[in-house]
C-alpha cells in the first residue's frame, strides 16, 4: 500500500486513539491496563484542544468523511467535557464499599 493511499486510514486512527483518550480522561471508559474509571478533566481539556487544533491545521485538506469524523468527535467530546465538568469530584477511592455497595448499611 502506498504512503498516500494509507493517509486516509491513519488520520482516521489518529482521530479515534486521541477520542478513546479523552474519553478515558473524561472518566466515561475504564483505563484499559488499570480498568478502573479515572477523571482527569485537565488532561481532557488538551486532548480536546490537539483535536480543535488540528481541526484547524487540516482545514480545506480533509475528505468530507475526515472531515466529518473529526467535526463529530470533536462535539461528542466537548458535551461530554460539559457533562464531567459540572459533575462535582468524585471521592477517594478508599478501597472499602459503601454502605449498600456490598458492605454493610
Amino acid at each position: 500500500m502506498q504512503t498516500d493511499e494509507k493517509h486516509p486510514m491513519l488520520f482516521s486512527a489518529l482521530v479515534i486513539m486521541l477520542h478513546s483518550a479523552a474519553m478515558q480522561q473524561l472518566g466515561k471508559i475504564k483505563h484499559p491496563v488499570t480498568g478502573k474509571v479515572e477523571r482527569h478533566l485537565p488532561a481532557a481539556q488538551d486532548t480536546i484542544d490537539m483535536l480543535d487544533m488540528l481541526t484547524a491545521k487540516t482545514k480545506g485538506n480533509l475528505s468530507t468523511d475526515e472531515e466529518k469524523l473529526l467535526t463529530q468527535v470533536v462535539a461528542e467530546l466537548k458535551l461530554n467535557y460539559v457533562d464531567e465538568a459540572g459533575k462535582p469530584d468524585a471521592p477517594p477511592d478508599t478501597g472499602t464499599p459503601a454502605a449498600g455497595e456490598g458492605g454493610r448499611p
